[in-house]
């Protein structure tokens, strides 16, 4: 006979938001299930391969919850300033600048956040995930889903059969659950790549993040910690490079050999931090943005990149998923302390209204900044280089844009 499971909650997706939120909700005595389509140990990347996450000060606790922040094999470097500029490549950047010290926020004068190498947090979860007593992985695993009003039967094939109240999709972009609710989803296409790779450099960052925004899309510097294995012998100085141009010229970018690439690197960057050369590998994705229209169905929540997709210009996509996990963490966690049905209907729309709001903000500031900086017209680009000073002489908004960033206004309420 088939072994049937029961379980509170059975999040579909193994990856950092899920992985994380499946851990979150164990931690806190919730009887959860986390299934992937891939084997888990293969995510793994043993070598340094240039991959990191901006983790916001804000959504950092969550980690901390989750039990992961304390596995991490890498350290996290720190970012501690942010540095904002606007330019040409090739070109200074203009004198007209805003800069971000973490010690003007107030008294959570912490961090605005950590660069954390993907690698590290996904040891961290494959580690921790099988230990968790109040947690089963079914990874890899092929599934069917039946969602009903009175609860959530999830077939493993070949395997047991989970019968649960919650069912959440953490999927990515292309999520079969969410799919199957037919849920409409509306795409923005921006006709951009992003390229992420990692440098090592000459001098010091400090821990000072830069975002430089340049006419064919901004280019980011984020400080990494001292990597003992990003080349031979070790790397003292090492940032993370997210870039964004036009998909034709990131094609020829991409294509580049190691010291023309490494050229076109300092050419955006500057030679604040000395000469440059890439370590690890390099990546690309195209980029676009994505609308999705409710988070919700019978029995189903959706989170991370299965409800909402972003451009990177503020290193803010992940944020938002590990941020719909403390929502459900929390809406989930309490009701099952109290008895009460984690999958209602009354709970799910009370998550809906928690967090479409700041996802669709968030959308609606990167596609504006992306379109209003990734121009080369003159008069544009005189007003935004004045609106960049201004609210680096304006105190109060200045705070508000940084407490922002570390997404700790968000999380007040």
């Amino acid at each position: 006979m088939t072994e049937t499971i029961e379980a509170d909650v059975c999040v579909m997706g193994a990856g950092p938001v899920g992985g994380t939120l499946a851990c979150r909700l164990a931690m806190a005595g919730v009887r959860t299930v986390v299934i992937d389509r891939a084997a888990l140990p293969p995510m793994e990347h043993p070598a340094f391969d240039g991959r990191a996450y901006a983790i916001a000060a804000g959504v950092q606790p969550l980690l901390q919850e989750a039990g992961l922040w304390d596995q991490l094999p890498q350290v996290p470097g720190p970012i501690l300033d942010i540095r904002v500029t606007d330019g040409r490549i090739g070109r200074p950047a203009s004198r007209l600048h805003l800069h971000f010290d973490h010690r003007d926020v107030g008294e959570q004068a912490g961090p605005f956040g950590w660069m954390v190498e993907a690698r590290s947090l996904r040891v961290a979860l494959n580690a921790l995930m099988p230990t968790l007593p109040m947690l089963r992985v079914f990874a890899p695993a092929e599934t069917t889903v039946e969602r009903r009003e009175d609860g959530v039967t999830v077939q493993v094939a070949g395997g047991p059969r989970i019968a649960c109240r919650l069912v959440v999709a953490a999927e990515g972009r292309r999520s079969p659950l969410r799919e199957q609710a037919r849920i409409p989803v509306t795409h923005l296409p921006y006709h951009q790549t992003g390229i992420v790779c990692a440098v090592a450099h000459e001098r010091p960052h400090h821990g000072v993040a830069l975002e430089h925004f340049l006419p064919a899309g901004p280019f980011a510097q984020l400080p990494m910690a001292a990597s003992p294995d990003a080349e031979a012998g070790g790397a003292a100085n090492v940032s993370a490079i997210v870039w964004t141009d036009r998909t034709q010229r990131a094609e020829t970018l991409i294509a580049l050999d190691e010291p023309r690439f490494n050229r076109e690197i300092g050419r955006r960057l500057g030679d604040h931090l000395g000469a440059v050369r890439v370590v690890g590998r390099r990546w690309h994705y195209p980029l676009s943005a994505m609308l999705v229209h409710r988070y919700v169905d019978t029995r189903l929540a959706l989170a991370g990149d299965a409800a909402h997709g972003i451009h990177p210009i503020a290193g803010q996509g992940l944020n938002l998923g590990f941020r719909d996990a403390i929502a459900l963490a929390d809406l989930v966690g309490t009701a099952v302390a109290a008895g009460e049905d984690p999958g209602s209907a009354a709970l799910l729309a009370r998550y809906q209204r928690r967090r479409r709001p700041d996802n669709m903000l968030m959308l609606t500031m990167t596609d504006g900044l992306d379109r209003l900086f990734s121009t080369d017209l003159r008069p544009l680009r005189l007003a935004r280089d004045l609106g960049i000073a201004a609210v680096d002489r304006a105190g109060p908004l200045k705070r508000l844009f940084m407490r922002q960033a570390m997404g700790i206004s968000r999380l007040a309420r």
